[in-house]
């Protein structure tokens, strides 16, 4: 079966759950070559509420305006174009030429976006992440020069594990909010988990008050309990001024399931009623682009 054919699978599969009555928003995951984890992300989109579709860039780059139609916006994990030069560095820069004016419209409409792992590498390179200082605008034509960057790791080995994670309860992101919260207080360091896979995920600022700017505006939006990889405080996610725009080493898309979850039989069952801390980062973004509350436990 081709790749095309396993997604069309995937989006009958996973419809979106939408309650009756209620308009469904409109998810776009971006593609390119090597891109691998848009499946993920689609079935995620979809179980929050989304309806979703797979685009490639080279079709928003003959028709940016394409963009216009979609609520929320998508960059999955992945080695786009094998990562040639730098990881994300050949999908950020065709987004930097072509595309930068319709993501900074998206922007403006208050479009949730989402990068994982390599879309972090690409949001970052582009200049959507860590986004303009507070009190400035986006630039018309050209994006924000790059701050922060996605080096290799400490270890300078590829890592390919779960992780414990911990919110920021400060953070602007609406990606993140309530999602380590919602979990009892006993079960955190167990269930406020994420798995990770990367080579080149330590983040390092460009200077100490790069760093300081971002800790005192709200922008990290979630670190690692263990800082395997070395990044600068212990950070694996972060958002612009706004908290729409959002990425992150670890891959909540893949973990949607319960059963993914590496203690998964020695879970209460009242855990596994519930939204995994994947999940509920994309119902959040779907409850946003709603108007609704974000999503708490039942």
């Amino acid at each position: 079966m081709s790749r095309d054919a396993l997604l069309r699978v995937v989006a009958l599969s996973f419809p979106p759950r939408v309650p009756s009555g209620m308009a469904e928003p409109r998810a776009v995951i971006i593609r390119a070559p090597g891109t691998n984890c848009d499946a993920e992300m689609a079935r995620a989109f979809a179980l929050a509420g989304a309806a979703v579709d797979l685009v490639h860039i080279d079709a928003l780059t003959r028709e940016p305006a394409l963009l216009d139609q979609y609520g929320l916006i998508g960059f999955a994990g992945g080695f786009s174009y094998g990562d040639d030069i730098a990881s994300g560095r050949i999908f950020a820069m065709r987004l930097r030429e072509k595309l930068y004016p319709a993501l900074r419209d998206a922007v403006a409409r208050s479009t949730p976006i989402i990068g994982a792992c390599n879309g972090f590498q690409i949001l970052v390179q582009v200049g959507l992440l860590p986004g303009p200082d507070d009190g400035h605008s986006w630039p018309e034509e050209l994006a924000p020069p790059q701050s922060v960057s996605l080096c290799d790791n400490v270890s300078a080995r590829f890592c390919d594990r779960w992780v414990e994670m911990r919110s920021v309860p400060a953070s602007r992101c609406i990606w993140t909010r309530g999602v380590e919260e919602a979990i009892p207080a006993a079960l955190r360091p167990d269930l406020f988990m994420l798995p990770v896979a990367h080579g080149e995920g330590r983040l390092v600022c460009k200077s100490p008050e790069v760093l300081d700017a971002l800790e005192r505006s709200g922008r990290v939006a979630i670190r690692y309990a263990d800082n395997f990889n070395g990044s600068d405080n212990a950070i694996a996610g972060l958002c612009d001024g706004s908290g729409l725009i959002f990425g992150l080493m670890p891959h909540p898309e893949r973990f949607l399931d319960w059963t993914r979850h590496p203690y998964w039989t020695r879970l209460p069952a009242h855990v596994r009623s519930g939204p995994t801390p994947g999940l509920r980062m994309f119902q959040n973004a779907v409850a946003h682009v709603r108007g609704e509350a974000l999503v708490t436990n039942a």
